[in-house]
């Protein structure tokens, strides 16, 4: 493809049914005219077998033709038909999508022995039912989504569901447990749903594990031991707002989570820890008061920061110096009304 086509358009056609690859291999037809599968191949450095896959990918989809030779050749199809014949057929199955909807609701209901009567609070104590009703009440958020995440995990602590919450707009605060980040979340799996819009704070520990959606409808562990599943979901209004109410005690006592984030892809040996602190404290400084305010254990500190226990201990009592502080809950509450976390 030519550097113009590149400068013209950073993001790809997504094509119904074709692969970035295939893309390149469509583009490469369209602007060359004629086409064998040789040189498709070299065009978008691939073998032969590949390219003639993927030009006949496209022929499938309308997009190119071929002509029939000892070496068969390709050339597109007028994109002013072939691509928008692809956008008319993707706008039809679209609305008999939609039209299928009250339909599978209907057997989805019916399966579930849910109808309009449903209680405004039931018990839940199947796995897959739990993992199910918090993949239904994201899909459900249209404005606000509130959890605390923590141990144990029915599911994965991570879907694909929340990026696309967030893509719709909808305002996801989280409190991770330090226990969240040694059993199921990552700090680059929470750095990257930060950069998507997530608001994030970490604390040494939650009473439960809770979703509120909307301020309408919650879903509440029940208990907390390793294998036995047992979830109240409610939409009765008191108990929903007592919950909320729940969350926000906890948010305002949780410390924002990208202040805590470890900092990594250094060698300890290259890592900075002035003997004390002039000015503003480090990203280092900050990231270690942070654990220390929310209760983490030396261990887990240096784990955490992939420090050694030795450099995590003498830098904390070199910051509890520099604070005035004479144990680690100072420190964080000193470290607080100074503002630095």
């Amino acid at each position: 493809m030519s550097d113009g086509w590149a400068a013209s358009n950073a993001s790809p056609l997504d094509l119904p049914g074709v692969d970035a690859l295939g893309e390149g291999v469509y583009l490469a037809v369209l602007m060359e005219g004629r086409v064998r599968v040789a040189d498709i191949a070299t065009r978008v450095q691939t073998d032969e077998a590949t390219a003639l896959t993927c030009l006949e990918r496209l022929r499938s989809a309308g997009l190119v033709t071929r002509l029939e030779s000892e070496d068969p050749e390709y050339s597109a199809v007028d994109p002013r038909f072939a691509v928008r014949s692809l956008a008319q057929q993707l706008t039809e199955r679209g609305q008999r999508l939609r039209d299928s909807i009250p339909v599978l609701a209907e057997h989805f209901d019916a399966a579930t022995a849910s109808s309009a009567d449903e209680p405004q609070s039931l018990f839940v104590t199947d796995p897959d039912a739990v993992a199910g009703w918090y993949a239904r009440l994201q899909h459900q958020a249209k404005a606000e989504f509130l959890a605390f995440d923590r141990p144990p995990y029915v599911a994965a602590s991570f879907d694909p569901f929340e990026s696309a919450v967030l893509a719709r707009g909808v305002l996801w605060r989280a409190i991770y447990t330090v226990s969240s980040f040694d059993e199921g979340a990552t700090w680059e799996e929470v750095s990257a749903l930060a950069d998507q819009g997530e608001q994030s704070r970490i604390t040494d520990d939650l009473p439960l594990k809770l979703v509120v959606v909307d301020s309408s409808v919650a879903l509440v562990s029940l208990s907390l031991s390793p294998g036995q599943v047992t979830a109240l979901v409610t939409s009765a209004p008191p108990l929903v707002a007592a919950l909320r109410s729940l969350f926000e005690y906890e948010w305002e006592r949780a410390v924002p989570l990208a202040v805590a984030a470890p900092l990594r892809g250094l060698p300890e040996r290259t890592r900075r820890y002035p003997p004390s602190l002039a000015g503003q404290p480090s990203a280092e400084d900050l990231s270690i008061l942070t654990f220390m305010a929310v209760g983490m254990k030396d261990d887990a500190i240096a784990r955490q920061l992939g420090i050694s226990s030795r450099t995590l201990r003498r830098r904390s009592q070199e910051l509890m110096a520099v604070l005035g502080a004479g144990n680690r809950f100072q420190a964080g509450v000193e470290a607080s009304r100074r503002g630095w976390i």
